[in-house]
């Protein structure tokens, strides 16, 4: 066995064998050990000179405690780059991603079935001939395949977005210092999939179409344009019709837009830690001008059921058209009903259903009977980046399936949306609640805080067409 072999070696599976003569060795070692100490124990307490020997012996230990202390920090400090190479690779792969923005989730992951890997990537040059060139000429050293290429110019420099093909899957981190040693600063990168392949163009006329077809479409269509991000629709503050805090044409700053809603509140487009553009800013707010020269639209349509006691309901897209048969349904429902919905007074009820039944803050689903009556709610609410659901029957249309359809198809219409998941806020008493949600056949999570119950319901990354008429692709 050579000098720098390791006394222990391991199976494949990694766990050390250990080696019989290391064994004896030991053992042996430990009864000469327990000998020697027997001796100098009798000479100590039997010698003529016991007490002088224990001094001495306490001199010697100290002795040599204290070189050993001085030899290990004189020699044990290596200096920088050959100390342990594992940990210092470690720290300067957070160090650069802290630098760059670089997302940390990305070092690490699986390439695709190819052997390649897609990224999303945006850097920040000078304005100069050749800024370009330079980092193509750097990615193409790094057998780096570019498919798409986007410019956002800036006061002081361009901001270029790439769609890269790498041959592996580097660390982000790589990729970055490559793009800086070309001349690229403030670098973000992640990575991407298949769905980033569309060009730009063709997916910002997808967007506007879908918003065109349907006024509940602007939020997710903004997060689809601008990235991972948090929007919020808030109204105009009481007795205004319009919000003068926003100008007419938005405003942006850094990573938040404002820009003004149609119906005179505004919207708020938050994304962190990668600063908006001018470019994506100018094509934000073209969308919101789309949409407010459209002005409310909701598709329309109607699904006929037949319930399981042979009554015939029609579920279909509301909005605030719907509103005083809506208030009329509430007068039906007893104060319980209202209670668990709302979670709060009673009498407030009715100021919910004008933010509720806005196309502005989500999707609206209405169970009406043969006569036209409003007989049940169904919400699927933006809120911000997560998705709420929230179901109203009236008490005389419980336990009928009601709640269970309109669950269904708000599911359905929240996968197609791309929402990763859905919550219901309710109370633990609500057991047909609690019943719908089990029936969705979806991993659940269950958290309960003070009587109030939020049911988390993780959705299938497979995308469910929708058989319904309103669907919002129709």
């Amino acid at each position: 066995m050579s000098a720098d072999m390791p006394d222990v070696t391991r199976r494949k599976d990694g766990r050390p064998v250990h080696h019989w003569r290391r064994d004896v060795v030991e053992l042996a070692a430990l009864f000469t050990a327990v000998a020697v100490a027997d001796a100098a124990a009798n000479l100590v307490g039997h010698g003529p000179e016991g007490p002088e020997l224990l001094l001495v012996s306490a001199v010697a230990l100290v002795a040599t405690a204290g070189f050993h202390t001085w030899w290990a920090r004189r020699h044990t400090h290596a200096p920088p780059g050959t100390g342990d190479t594992d940990t210092g690779a470690r720290a300067s792969a957070t160090e650069d991603r802290a630098a760059t923005g670089a997302a940390p989730s990305t070092d690490g992951v699986a390439p695709s079935a190819d052997g390649s890997t897609l990224w999303r990537m945006r850097t920040t040059v000078r304005d100069a001939p050749g800024s370009l060139a330079a980092l193509c000429t750097a990615l193409a050293h790094e057998r780096v395949d570019i498919l798409s290429l986007q410019t956002h110019p800036l006061a002081d420099g361009t901001v270029d977005e790439f769609l890269l093909r790498a041959p592996a899957a580097p660390p982000a981190a790589e990729i970055t210092r490559v793009i800086s040693a070309a001349g690229g600063s403030s670098t973000w990168i992640e990575r991407a999939d298949a769905h980033d392949l569309v060009d730009a163009p063709t997916r910002i006329l997808s967007l506007a179409t879908r918003t065109a077809l349907d006024a509940a479409e602007l939020p997710l269509a903004l997060r689809q344009l601008l990235g991972r991000c948090t929007i919020r629709s808030l109204p105009a503050r009481q007795g205004q019709s319009v919000d003068e805090s926003v100008p007419a044409e938005g405003a942006w700053e850094g990573t938040v837009l404002r820009l003004r809603a149609p119906e005179g509140g505004v919207i708020t487009v938050e994304r962190p830690h990668l600063p908006f553009t001018p470019t994506e800013f100018a094509r934000a707010r073209a969308l919101v001008e789309l949409d407010a020269r459209l002005g409310p639209r909701v598709p329309r349509g109607e699904d006929v059921l037949t319930l399981a006691e042979g009554n015939d309901i029609t579920v279909s897209r509301a909005d605030t058209a719907d509103l005083d048969a809506a208030k009329a349904m509430h007068e039906r429902c007893s104060p319980r009903t209202l209670g668990m919905r709302y979670h709060g007074p009673v009498g407030d009820a009715d100021r919910y259903l004008n933010h509720l039944l806005s196309p502005r803050f989500g999707r609206t689903l209405a169970a009406r009977t043969a006569s036209g009556r409003v007989v049940g709610l169904g919400h699927l609410l933006w809120d911000g980046d997560e998705t709420e659901i929230a179901l109203l029957v009236e008490d005389e249309w419980q336990r009928r399936g009601v709640g269970r359809e309109l669950l269904a198809r708000l599911v359905a219409m929240a996968v197609e949306a791309g929402c990763d998941n859905v919550y219901a806020v309710t109370q633990s008493s609500n057991t047909g609640m609690v019943a719908a949600m089990r029936g969705l056949a979806l991993p659940l999570d269950f958290q309960i805080e003070e009587g109030t119950l939020v049911i988390t319901a993780r959705l299938d990354a497979t995308p469910v067409r929708s058989h319904l008429p309103y669907d919002s692709h129709q």
